[in-house]
């Protein structure tokens, strides 16, 4: 068996521990390895076996492997420098790898381990751990074990420098211990950066000693956690701030040391000149208007609260603060933000304006640049490196600055084809604060969709980069933004195992990755999640449901899906909860009436992930001809051309298949019901979601016609909604009770333009329907 492209590589285990065998099992490796030949050798691991390191470089790379067997079974393994010895892992210098990788060779005497860096020995540690049974993740405490291993020859190493997951600590505080156990879970699958941001509105997160207010007024705001994020009103005269946290500079000496050991780089991020109303509240001179500000609670936007680019004592406030967050972290890289930075209160400002003119600059964009150019300089020359976020591009890029590319390939793809190193981290494939699985079977999540087969679809390397300029790409990340998790379960669950496929795009050659393959091993490493004690997502066994409709029979049907291939699928058709004594799925369910369904996925017999629920309601209109006088937009047309009369209602996901999406157009459609009917209501379902520049219809109404020709005005309903409202789904009802008719023309008036409390006010606003419902 020489193939690296296996469904899962299959390891046999004898287990003893004490005089216990347990059952052989399976051991999945994710990362997936560049290189992988077996052989028929077996070796004895157990609480006997020493460690053998040739060369005290490479020491480093044993500690948190040593830190894992005492933790199992209460002793380390012994260390020595002798050259003959058996029943051992030896671990040799090869200055001919690469960083990073190594060697490793599992035969009936030894394991021998083989790298250029004591972080090659780590990861080959890594691999060696997976290889082993989940069980030694738990803390047993039993001082004799025994794995056997099976033969194998692994050569690996990394595809990318740059593999990384950013965590924002700032909307929710996570403890250090909580942060510790990530970059443990990180560390699992040779994720090598850990990006902190650590500043932002809503909370400043690092003790600064030259500015005591930054954690005693910044890092705290009035607790609002029963509200809505983007429900929060702002802090009252008189409110206590009480929600909140920050780590002093000794717990990030601690964070980072654990981290080192852990071969996990720890960039920090303080963002600038926006994203800095928590700083702003405890030093208010360094803002434009000169305050006051209150942390915010929230999602208030739009914020336009920011520092003052005209005032040279806001440079001297920033480079102190930088000067002490240089010496708590090596990290050659300083991230400073640079998105999103609103420059409604630059425009009012005289100082700005005057710096915009003394430094000759076209326009606000370019005073960011200044802006940013002037902080590159100081990090310049204090040997670290400026990252931000791709919005810094504008006015023009830093001379040596990397850009972390979010909105998209673009910004990457300009970046480097300039000559800038980059890492990719776009919205389309990275962002984990999206939901993962169906809306509706999961916790509340930011407005997107990224399941785990997106993430591991995800390719750093733009096809529009020729060769030279793709070596810019240092690699990319997963980004966990917490304004929707509140705490360490949710945050785990967002973040794997998501973080698992991005470990595997970030090491693992392209050539050698494939999702089957993939989704065979995910499988079944979340026993070793299981024995970590990992709140890991499931989402992928969630059944999804999609209509079809066969054309030519007129009839709707229900297809049944799993984004993890290969489960069994039961259901029922009455709402009771599914079993392996429901129906079981084999194809498509035609739907005759109205029905609700609930299903569940199952392995080996065994409730693989939650249940889920769908009702479809057969009316008057299902399965009838729409004719379109405004056609939705190419993105989001629905799965079918019946997606307005196909009876399935949509979730709260406007990308599920079931909205059909309308920007700056009307909804206006007529329905052949194919025969004249009695009709008593129309109901139109409708989506707000103002984050995502959906809104509620102005109005609704109906015409109905005999002939198809003739209309007549049968009712209307006017919104009364306000628009500032929480994200909902809402249906419109309208009475058309006493109407006799063949046709039915349905009009929702768009809200053509985004309002001006918004932030991206003037913008067409988008309207979206689900289902038009005649009854």
């Amino acid at each position: 068996m020489n193939s690296i492209k296996l469904l899962f590589i299959t390891i046999s285990l004898a287990i003893l521990v004490g005089c216990v065998k347990t059952e052989s099992s399976t051991a999945p490796l994710i990362p997936l390895p560049n290189s992988i030949s077996t052989n028929s050798d077996v070796f004895t691991l157990s609480d006997k076996t020493a460690i053998v390191v040739n060369n005290d470089l490479l020491l480093p790379g044993i500690v948190v492997f040593n830190e894992a067997i005492r933790n199992y079974c209460g002793n380390a393994l012994s260390i020595s420098d002798q050259t003959k010895v058996k029943d051992a892992i030896v671990i040799n210098l090869n200055k001919e790898l690469p960083g990073e990788g190594y060697i490793l060779n599992i035969n009936d005497k030894l394991i021998e381990i083989e790298a250029s860096e004591a972080n090659g020995v780590f990861y080959a540690l890594q691999t060696l751990l997976q290889l082993c049974s989940p069980e030694i993740y738990t803390p047993a405490k039993k001082k004799n074990f025994v794995f056997q291993l099976s033969g194998l020859t692994i050569k690996d190493a990394p595809q990318f420098k740059w593999r990384g997951m950013m965590l924002d600590v700032s909307r929710h505080f996570f403890t250090k211990e909580e942060v510790k156990e990530l970059i443990d879970y990180l560390a699992f699958h040779k994720i090598n950066v850990f990006h902190w941001h650590l500043v932002d509105d809503q909370g400043w997160r690092i003790e600064i000693k030259k500015y005591p207010k930054l954690t005693e007024v910044g890092a705290w705001r009035v607790d609002r956690e029963d509200l809505p994020w983007d429900a929060r009103p702002a802090m009252k005269p008189g409110e206590e701030a009480s929600y909140g946290g920050f780590y002093t500079q000794n717990d990030i000496r601690e964070v980072v040391e654990y981290a080192q050991k852990r071969f996990v780089t720890i960039v920090p991020e303080i963002e600038m000149p926006g994203h800095t109303t928590s700083s702003l509240a405890a030093y208010p001179e360094y803002s434009c208007t000169g305050g006051p500000f209150n942390v915010m609670p929230g999602g208030l936007w739009p914020i336009t609260d920011i520092y003052c680019a005209g005032k040279d004592d806001t440079f001297t406030f920033l480079e102190n603060v930088l000067t002490e967050v240089m010496e708590l972290f090596p990290s050659k890289y300083i991230h400073i933000g640079g998105d999103e930075a609103n420059k409604a209160e630059w425009e009012k400002c005289k100082r700005c304006q005057a710096r915009i003119k003394e430094e000759n600059l076209a326009d606000e964009h370019a005073l960011q640049s200044y802006f940013i150019k002037r902080i590159e300089k100081f990090l310049m020359a204090n040997n670290r490196i400026l990252i931000g976020w791709d919005e810094i591009l504008e006015g023009g890029l830093a001379p040596n600055a990397t850009v972390m590319s979010w909105r998209g390939f673009k910004g990457g793809i300009e970046a480097a084809n300039e000559g800038h190193d980059v890492i990719m981290s776009p919205t389309s494939h990275c962002y984990l604060d999206y939901y993962q699985g169906p809306i509706d079977s999961e916790p509340i999540a930011f407005n997107g969709y990224i399941p785990l087969e997106k993430v591991y679809n995800f390719n750093p390397i733009p096809k529009e980069l020729s060769p030279e300029n793709a070596r810019h790409i240092l690699g990319g990340q997963g980004n966990l933004w917490t304004e929707q998790v509140p705490d360490k379960a949710h945050m785990q669950y967002m973040a794997f195992p998501r973080m698992a496929a991005m470990a595997e795009v970030l090491w693992t050659n392209e050539s050698e990755r494939e999702w089957m393959d993939f989704s065979q091993r995910i499988r079944q490493i979340g026993s070793t999640y299981d024995a970590m004690g990992l709140n890991y997502a499931r989402s992928m066994y969630t059944v999804q449901f999609e209509s079809v409709f066969n054309e030519k029979e007129k009839q709707i049907g229900l297809e049944l899906s799993t984004e993890m291939p290969g489960m069994d699928i039961y259901y029922s058709t009455d709402g009771t909860e599914p079993t392996t004594s429901s129906l079981k799925y084999n194809g498509i369910i035609n739907i005759d009436s109205s029905v609700e369904i609930k299903a569940c996925s199952f392995e080996n017999g065994k409730k693989a992930g939650n249940s889920s629920g769908i009702n479809l309601s057969i009316h008057k209109a299902t399965a009838k001809p729409v004719k379109y006088m405004n056609q939705p937009n190419e993105k989001y047309k629905g799965d079918t051309g019946i997606t307005l009369v196909n009876s399935l209602r949509g979730s709260r996901n406007f990308s599920d298949g079931n909205w059909q999406g309308f920007q700056g157009d009307n909804l206006d459609v007529t329905i052949d019901l194919e025969e004249v009917k009695e009709l008593s209501q129309i109901t139109v379902g409708c989506l707000h979601q103002t984050g995502s520049w959906i809104f509620l219809p102005q109005e609704i109404r109906v015409h109905t016609s005999l002939d198809g020709h003739q209309f007549t005005l049968a009712g209307s309903t006017i919104n009364n909604i306000p628009l500032q409202s929480e994200a909902l789904v809402m249906d419109y009802n309208i009475d058309i009770s006493g109407t006799t008719a063949r046709f039915v023309k349905v009009t929702a008036v768009n809200q053509k333009e985004i309002p001006q409390w918004h932030s991206a006010a003037g913008n067409k606003s988008w309207l979206f329907v689900d289902e038009v419902i005649v009854d």
